[in-house]
Formats: structure tokens, C-alpha cells, sequence
């Protein structure tokens, strides 16, 4: 699955989704834009979109994006608070899952 991690998420969490073709808004030059203009920019790069703004849900229609949302819910963007929602059955089960236009939570 080819993913794409918003700007607020460490660069470590790219290697902890191992089978996962991992890229980050900051790599490819894509910081300060806006959620709508990021979407319309994934389609037909990214499948999915993992982000940690709670906002993206109700600033943006996401059924009708091209690509799926998966919102991760943690107290911080440390990687000591995301690393133990990696693993099965969190976000590494919940990629593949993934639908365009569809949003799921992962934590707290």
C-alpha cells in the first residue's frame, strides 16, 4: 500500500510500517498546504493518508476522495505514544483495509 504520513507524524513512524510503501508530506515538499489541496495532490500516488489531525474529518468530505484516511488518536506525535499502535491489530491491520473516501480511527 503506498502511504503517505502528514506533516505532524515523525519520520520514524515510516519504518515501523513495514510492507508499506511510506512517504511523508515534508519529503515530498508538500508542508504548510492546506488538507484539501494535499488530497487532491495523493490522488492517484497515495492510497492512504495517515494523519493525526482530529480537524481532517470535519474540514473535508472524505467520501469523496481518492484515497483512504486512517486518523491515529494518541497524547502526543512521540513515537513512544505511537509505536504501540503499530502493531496488529492497529494501524498495520487497518491499512489494507483501507476504502477510498472512508476514515478510520486508530487509538484513544
Amino acid at each position: 500500500m503506498r502511504v503517505l504520513l502528514d506533516e505532524q507524524l515523525p519520520l520514524d513512524l515510516a519504518a515501523a510500517l513495514q510492507g508499506h510503501s511510506v512517504d511523508t508530506v515534508a519529503g515530498r515538499g508538500w508542508t504548510g498546504i492546506t488538507n484539501g489541496e494535499l488530497l487532491r495532490r495523493m490522488e492517484g500516488e497515495y492510497d492512504a493518508l495517515v494523519t493525526m489531525d482530529r480537524g481532517i474529518e470535519f474540514q473535508q468530505n472524505l467520501t469523496t476522495v481518492a484515497v483512504g484516511v486512517l486518523l491515529v488518536r494518541a497524547p502526543s506525535n512521540r513515537m513512544v505514544h505511537l509505536q504501540p499502535l503499530v502493531p496488529a491489530p492497529a494501524v498495520l491491520d487497518a491499512l489494507p483495509t483501507l476504502k477510498p473516501g472512508q476514515l478510520h480511527r486508530i487509538g484513544g
